[in-house]
């Protein structure tokens, strides 16, 4: 299968880490110089609001996070979820990073909620939480 979007070995081991370790519930993929290539931006535990400030307001990403809520019945649950940042600002790099979000989908097919933002206002917790839940 070809495919107009890589992934760098520092974002296929981020996404790995991310999987497997509970240190970290983030991680941000940005174009590298390289064409085509997504390598890491940021790896962290980052909580809601701290993922929306490292999200640039210009410049697209594709985010890998981890969210944790309560369910209804009092349960603590988690859920992966797979976001595409595409704020308006950034309209001419849509094409290019919806390949690295298909590319996205692809290698990581247990992340089951996929996400386009345009708006902070569309990653809010409660939001996350209703799309994850």
């Amino acid at each position: 299968m070809s495919s107009s979007a890589g992934l760098s070995e520092g974002s296929l081991a981020a996404l790995q880490h991310l999987r497997e370790k509970r240190e970290i519930n983030t991680v941000t993929l940005r174009f590298a110089e390289a064409p085509g290539v997504l390598v890491p931006e940021v790896e962290g535990n980052l909580t809601q609001e701290e993922l929306v400030q490292v999200l640039p307001v210009d410049e697209p990403r594709l985010v890998a996070h981890e969210v944790c809520f309560a369910s209804p019945e009092g349960t603590r649950r988690h859920a992966q979820l797979l976001i595409f940042w595409m704020p308006p600002a950034a309209g001419e790099q849509e094409e290019a990073y919806s390949a690295g979000f298909t590319e996205l989908k692809e290698c990581l097919p247990d992340m089951r909620v996929h996400l386009t933002a345009r708006r902070t206002d569309q990653l809010a917790y409660r939001r996350l939480v209703a799309l994850a839940g």
